[in-house]
């Protein structure tokens, strides 16, 4: 498809760079609201990172809210508790009663696989929205309209421009200035496994050393049951990946209680743990210019960990759009006032 095939009504053009849970999340909600969307991706597809996450009850409001089926087969409801490295329990979080009767889904947190949650959006998102291998150069304001141009050499003419393409976002730098990114010396590892046997799947536990965190919680993964399990520990920028992944975590698991141990057991360590490192940037006071706004990672990013950011990029989405219901996008007036 060309970059502008379809529906494209001046006063209605969304443009959006990049295709995580993000920006198919805003692609949705301005949809829904009767605007016009492109989602350019530079890779050949959207491609989600990651294993399992865990999704607090408002975000999936807003996933149920999309047309998703947020039910017991889209994640395990999962309990939360504060343990040290020995085992012995700190604190446990209790659902609010309040707000599991406001939202109508029981408990707080829900464990499942990214892919699998990202597939369920990917799904209620019309054919012909995203448009593959366009890398993202720059933009031009001229006057009522913005021109997204493309490494490709492609252009696209729209009324509004949203960044959802990530912490290294090309749509911020040039909008914000250079967005001073530093480690904050950090590394995260996410690990997913299948079920284990004998583990109570009610709740999962977050686990701290001295300088380790170490922490599981049940999950589902295309409506299977499994775990979610990762380790956070402090690394310098310039610190490598172990060229033996399982044998460094396997060490660093080896003085927490049991079940953290046996999770290394059940994993694939080919395909089902990622390393993040992790970096963030001094907080802005404003997310939007003219006739860009960016969402997500490009102005607000959060430890990837227990998916604070896919659930706020999620929100970020849903939320943008709400506040440009029934604007006429060459105004831009009201395109400020959203």
């Amino acid at each position: 498809m060309t970059a502008e095939s379809g529906a494209w009504r001046k006063g209605k053009r969304v443009a959006i760079i990049g295709a995580g849970p993000t920006g198919v999340s805003a692609a949705i909600a301005f949809l829904k609201q009767g605007f016009d969307v492109r989602l350019f991706e530079k890779n050949p597809e959207p491609q989600p990172l990651g294993g399992a996450v865990l999704l607090s009850v408002p975000v999936l409001a807003v996933l149920r809210e999309y047309g998703i089926d947020v039910g017991p087969s889209f994640g395990s409801k999962t309990g939360v508790q504060f343990r040290n490295n020995k085992g012995k329990l700190r604190a446990t979080l209790p659902f609010n009663p309040n707000i599991e009767k406001s939202f109508g889904i029981p408990g707080w947190h829900y464990g499942v696989l990214r892919k699998s949650a990202f597939g369920k959006m990917m799904k209620i998102l019309p054919d012909n929205v995203i448009v593959p291998d366009h890398a993202f150069s720059y933009y031009e304001e001229t006057g009522d309209e913005v021109i997204a141009h493309f490494e490709n050499g492609a252009t696209v003419t729209a009324d509004i421009i949203v960044g959802a393409d990530g912490v290294r976002s090309k749509v911020s730098e040039q909008a914000f200035g250079d967005p001073g990114l530093f480690h904050v010396g950090l590394r995260v590892w996410l690990a997913w496994c299948d079920h284990i046997e004998g583990l109570d799947r009610t709740y999962g536990a977050i686990s701290h050393g001295r300088k380790i965190q170490a922490s599981w919680f049940p999950m589902l993964h295309d409506g299977k049951p499994g775990f979610e399990w990762w380790i956070v520990e402090p690394v310098t920028e310039d610190q490598p990946v172990p060229e033996n992944p399982e044998a460094y975590l396997r060490n660093l698991l080896k003085d927490f209680a049991d079940p953290l141990p046996r999770f290394p057991d059940h994993t694939n360590f080919e395909s089902q743990i990622f390393p993040w490192n992790i970096y963030n940037r001094p907080s802005m006071k404003s997310w939007s210019k003219g006739r860009i706004v960016c969402v997500g990672d490009s102005v607000h990013p959060v430890s990837p960990y227990a998916a604070y950011g896919m659930g706020m990029g999620i929100e970020d989405g849903y939320f943008l759009a709400r506040e440009f219901k029934n604007a006429s996008l060459e105004d831009a007036g009201a395109v400020t006032a959203a």
